[in-house]
């Protein structure tokens, strides 16, 4: 059984599948914005980049789409990475 990880704990350059979202550690806007952008359980997401101080955004790719994160959204973006997925198959 894979560890629980979060979308902000994600390697950069790793691909993952989203898992779950804890949609109740989000304000309404937050939540909003991610069903917009497509973020639901099954979707394929990479963090592309980090900022370099240790509290900013995260890009990360989904879809065709990059997008940037605060690091307590990603926090509750609950993802499974692709090495996990292809040694449960």
């Amino acid at each position: 059984m894979a560890i629980p990880l979060s979308l902000e704990q994600l390697p950069r350059r790793q691909r993952a599948t989203v898992a779950g979202i804890a949609w109740d550690r989000l304000a309404a806007p937050e939540a909003r914005r991610l069903r917009e952008l497509g973020f639901d359980e099954g979707v394929d997401v990479e963090v592309l980049h980090r900022a370099t101080l240790g509290g900013g955004p995260i890009a990360c790719r989904i879809g065709r789409m990059t997008v940037a994160l605060r690091r307590r959204v990603a926090g509750a973006i609950h993802v499974a990475p692709e090495a996990f997925l292809e040694a449960a198959e």
